[in-house]
């Protein structure tokens, strides 16, 4: 595995080379996985976890800004 410093210039470049196209995909699906689990047995269903799903993303989407700002992360240039 490969270990990326902070202050190196090509660092972002090396994660997504070794993290891949598929990362993302895999760990959204292993969310969906763990709210199955999480769920009450009498509610797991797929439409209601899928409605847990939308929900927690767009909490998390509509809270990404102040997140951002909260670290000074974006202002860069």
């Amino acid at each position: 595995m490969a270990i990326c410093s902070s202050d190196d210039p090509d660092g972002q470049k090396k994660m997504r080379a070794m993290f891949g196209p598929m990362q993302v995909d895999q760990e959204i699906r292993q969310a969906i996985s763990f709210c199955w689990m999480m769920m009450p047995e009498e509610e797991r269903n797929p439409d209601a976890v899928a409605a847990e799903i939308r929900r927690i993303v767009e909490r998390a989407l509509a809270n990404l800004k102040e997140d951002a700002d909260g670290f000074g992360i974006g202002d860069e240039e």
